[in-house]
C-alpha cells in the first residue's frame, strides 16, 4: 500500500511536545549527526511567536521540515527559511520543493531570506532566489546567503 504523505503547518504556540519532538529529531539527525555539524540547534527560534512550523509527516513519521521565522528591520516585516532538511531515506522525491512552495505561497511577495548550503544555490534558484552577499563557511561546509523579493 502507497503511503500518504501529508503537509502540515502549526505556529510555534500551537504546536504539541511529541510533534515538536519529531521535527528537532529530524533536524538533529540530518544538521548534526549526518553532516557532523555540532552547533546551537535550540537557538530560541523555535517557540517564538511568529515562527511558523512546515513539515511532511509520513504515517505519524516527520520526514522533511522547515522554519519559518519573521524578521523585523526598520519596521519592514521580512521572512527567513531556516533549517529545511528531508531525512535521507525520503530525498528524490520532490519533498523539498514542496515545503518550499507552501512557505513561499505564505509569505507572499515579502521577502524571504536564507543561508544556503552552497551546493543547493540551484534549487533555490528554481524558486525564484538570488545570491545576496559573499560565501561563507559554518561548521565546516560553505553556505552562501540568499534572497528573494
Amino acid at each position: 500500500m502507497m503511503s500518504t504523505v501529508v503537509l502540515k503547518r502549526s505556529w510555534a504556540a500551537d504546536l504539541d511536545t511529541a510533534t515538536l519532538y519529531k521535527l528537532l529529531k529530524l533536524r538533529v539527525q540530518v544538521f548534526v549527526v549526518e553532516q557532523k555539524c555540532a552547533y546551537p540547534e535550540l537557538d530560541g527560534l523555535d517557540l517564538l511567536p511568529e515562527t511558523r512550523h512546515l513539515w511532511l509527516d509520513d504515517e505519524g513519521e516527520a520526514i522533511s521540515t522547515l522554519r519559518l521565522s519573521e524578521e523585523h528591520e526598520n519596521g519592514v516585516k521580512s521572512f527567513r527559511i531556516g533549517r529545511l532538511c528531508t531525512t535521507p531515506s525520503a530525498r528524490g522525491h520532490g519533498y523539498t520543493t514542496r515545503l518550499l512552495q507552501a512557505a513561499l505561497a505564505e509569505t507572499g511577495s515579502a521577502t524571504v531570506r536564507l543561508n544556503a548550503q552552497t551546493y543547493l544555490i540551484d534549487m533555490y534558484t528554481k524558486h525564484g532566489f538570488v545570491t545576496d552577499g559573499e560565501e561563507y563557511i559554518e561548521d565546516g561546509i560553505p553556505h552562501i546567503p540568499m534572497r528573494r523579493g
